[in-house]
């Protein structure tokens, strides 16, 4: 952190560190005979947690999300393009694992397909069922009122449950041979599955949702605003503190209270008399340039103890990841507008 603070950072890199991790982790679990697949998404979730202690810049935090936003779009659909391309080639294979040829292997095939999205909405339907009712319990007396929560409001959930590049992304690391060089077992119509359960989750939710949501009475949403309110106040506090104890600091080893004092004032009053400053000349333009040098610095250090005051309130629980990710980045776009 103090190195960060004294040399800078370099955007790129960190980018770069952000892309290699998962990929480190895969490789070695792989290596040490785990699941590579589980050992990139446990990288990714310590990864979330160490964002929340603040230490990276929020010009690097701004982009990476912009490279990690771009990736994510092209590695989906680039799962889909290399389903599309197997696809002939597995449906032959796993015709013949199942004992049939055309239509019988395409009947067999998908009597498999249909038991196993049954049973996986039958799951979703328990999940959401106990979800729900908890859910309602641990909530204000109004929604504790909900304790049987609607069957229509808990199977609309479960189908509006579609997931489909992890699956895919997970089955098709099967190996293609096993370490005698004979063919995986089943590996076609494994992969045949998961595909074939991913299309009748999605056709089943484009026909089934509208219908399900026609009349349907939802139960009351807590707002989070009042959450966010609360998120906003604490990193407004923590701003002005920050800035009150800088600009008493500053002021005293600087000896330019003076400036400091006109530095703050302006920064409260958010950028009021801005307008005329381009017209001023000699010793007045010199002073207003150490006014904005001044408010600069003032102003990061608002937006430090911001963040700070937000991840704080993430780590202890008093607002949720995803209220604390968009309140951040809010932060960060404002701290880039300085840089």
């Amino acid at each position: 952190m103090a190195a960060v603070l004294r040399l800078g950072e370099e955007a790129g890199s960190e980018i770069l560190i952000s892309l290699l991790i998962p990929f480190g982790a895969y490789l070695v679990a792989e290596r040490l005979g785990c699941s590579g697949i589980l050992a990139a998404v446990a990288a990714g979730v310590t990864m979330s947690y160490v964002e929340q202690t603040g230490v990276v810049l929020a010009l690097t935090r701004l982009r990476r999300s912009a490279v990690w936003d771009a990736i994510q779009f092209a590695a989906n659909g680039m799962v889909f393009v290399l389903l599309g391309e197997q696809l002939p080639k597995i449906m032959k294979g796993a015709s013949s694992i199942v004992g049939g040829d055309g239509f019988l292997g395409a009947i067999e095939l998908s009597a498999i397909v249909l038991t196993v999205y049954a049973a996986l909405v039958s799951l979703r339907i328990v999940w959401v069922y106990i979800s729900m009712q908890l859910f309602f319990y641990s909530r204000a007396e109004d929604l504790r009122r909900h304790r049987h929560p609607n069957p229509r409001l808990v199977l609309v959930a479960s189908l509006a449950g579609v997931r489909g590049a992890v699956t895919l992304a997970g089955v098709m690391t099967l190996p293609l041979a096993t370490a005698s060089g004979a063919p995986f077992p089943s590996r076609d119509l494994a992969i045949l599955l998961a595909a074939g359960v991913i299309i009748v989750s999605l056709v089943a939710a484009s026909v089934g949702l509208p219908k399900l949501l026609k009349n349907l009475r939802l139960p009351p949403e807590p707002s989070q605003q009042r959450t966010e309110d609360h998120a906003r106040t604490v990193a407004a506090d923590a701003a002005i503190a920050a800035i009150a104890g800088a600009l008493e600091r500053f002021s005293v080893t600087t000896g330019k209270a003076e400036a400091y004092a006109g530095a703050s004032a302006t920064l409260m009053a958010d950028y009021r008399g801005r307008i005329d400053r381009g017209s001023k000349t000699g010793d007045e333009a010199a002073m207003l340039k150490t006014f904005d040098k001044i408010e600069r610095e003032l102003r990061l250090i608002g937006y430090r103890a911001e963040r700070d005051a937000l991840y704080r309130l993430a780590r202890t629980h008093e607002i949720s990841h995803e209220v604390a990710r968009r309140l951040v980045s809010e932060v960060d776009f404002a701290e880039a507008r300085q840089s």
